[in-house]
């Protein structure tokens, strides 16, 4: 016997009853909070990535050692084929990210207690190579962008032709050339900076959460811009200590190389906090 009507719904609603009002969904957020952070903050990271150094010397030593040969690399470049120059930074740009991220997966394992491995931390990315090749992809945009930029100002000021190797660091280095200096650094400068926002940490990022790489680029602007004198601060050390880096013959990659990457995911942990319970991706 089929059941009657009012069995299946007892209470049914009105016919005229007016719908529920619309309530939209709540806003999506990653549930990250940016820290408001100090003037001593940058030299605390550098202090605690010079313990990631002291805890893991083998692997600093091995990062160290890959740092150091892609800059002899490019400099050999530099003084025999200039031309190429911007397609040998493009590839050491690809390297570059990868490299830093398994510095990163060693001070991740400090801060569990876990014993880092090279082996395991020169294949950390795996899981995270898709948010990770955009994001390279688009430093690599940026990066042959910048180069386009300085062709432009260096055809503009030189309109007998683009420098020779040597033509190029007189004119760097010429202060007759003052206004060709200023369009340059200008130029150099903006593209630096937008570089260095997308990617201050952004990568630690993306290995610490797994998060994708548009989400992690947009919270490294945000950490940037909510600290932006902080992180000046900490873009002119990371560049200082780079330049004494690389005197003399870039051997002091060695052991800069390392130190900064290991600060990089301390200035990460320092500048992006997280809700309890928001469980971060453990190393395997």
């Amino acid at each position: 016997m089929a059941p009657k009507l009012g069995a299946m719904n007892a209470n049914p609603e009105p016919l005229d009853a007016a719908p529920a009002p619309y309530e939209p969904p709540p806003p999506f957020t990653l549930g990250n909070e940016i820290a408001v952070l100090q003037w001593r903050d940058p030299l605390v990271w550098l202090g605690r990535g010079w313990q990631d150094v002291r805890q893991a010397k083998g692997i600093a030593l091995f990062y160290g050692l890959c740092f150091w040969a892609m800059a002899v690399l490019l400099g050999a470049v530099f003084r025999n084929s200039p031309e190429y120059v911007i397609s040998m930074a493009s590839g050491c740009l690809l390297v570059g990210p990868f490299l830093a991220m398994g510095l990163y997966d060693v001070s991740r394992c400090h801060e569990v207690g876990r014993t880092p491995q090279l082996g395991h931390s020169l294949t950390c990315w795996r899981t995270n190579l898709r948010s990770m090749g955009l994001l390279v992809l688009v430093l690599i945009v940026l990066e042959l962008l910048w180069g386009r930029a300085s062709l432009v100002v260096f055809a503009v000021f030189f309109n007998t032709g683009m420098p020779s190797t040597t033509g190029v660091i007189e004119a760097v280095f010429n202060a007759d050339n003052w206004e060709f200096l200023v369009a340059y650094l200008i130029v150099g400068s903006g593209f630096a900076g937008l570089v260095f926002a997308t990617a201050a940490v952004s990568i630690p990022m993306i290995l610490d959460r797994d998060t994708d790489a548009i989400s992690a680029a947009i919270t490294s602007l945000q950490v940037v811009f909510t600290n932006l004198g902080v992180m000046i601060l900490w873009g002119v050390l990371l560049t200082a200590l780079v330049l004494l880096a690389l005197l003399p013959w870039g051997a002091g990659l060695l052991l800069v190389g390392p130190w900064l990457g290991h600060a990089t995911w301390h200035a990460y942990r320092g500048s992006v906090r997280w809700p309890e319970g928001a469980t971060p991706t453990q190393p395997a």
